[in-house]
């Protein structure tokens, strides 16, 4: 782990959110019905389970990346396509709020998707000429 990294905390903030949101449903087989009840239904019939797996199992291999320090950059592009098709399959049409002013909007995954964008470039979008 590199804690002098200026990214150090967005990085651990964003891994334990990654695995809070992918490990328990791996544990209690959840991702199965995500596959089945879901993306099977929605038209990746017969590869929605796999399907499920692999977007959790890219959570966590991306919360390691990030708590290691390490392939920083595919970690947080692979993620931010999950967000991103998330948020266009699912979350646009329930409105911002994840809760209070709506449920199961895309405000929270939006939020997930600045701080990767915050995290490939800790120095902002300047031209990186020396």
């Amino acid at each position: 782990m590199n804690f002098s990294n200026s990214t150090f905390l967005l990085r651990t903030a964003v891994a334990i959110i990654l695995l809070t949101h992918s490990l328990p449903s791996i544990y209690t087989g959840d991702v199965n019905n995500f596959g089945n009840l879901y993306l099977n239904t929605v038209g990746f019939a017969p590869i929605g389970v796999p399907l499920a797996w692999a977007i959790k199992l890219s959570h966590v291999a991306a919360a390691i990346c990030l708590l290691l320090d390490k392939f920083i950059k595919p970690a947080a592009i692979v993620t931010i396509s999950v967000l991103l098709t998330g948020i266009v399959m699912l979350h646009f049409k329930e409105g911002w709020y994840v809760v209070g002013g709506g449920r199961n909007g895309w405000e929270y995954n939006f939020l997930l998707i600045v701080v990767l964008v915050a995290i490939l470039f800790p120095n902002g979008l300047k031209s990186q000429k020396g």
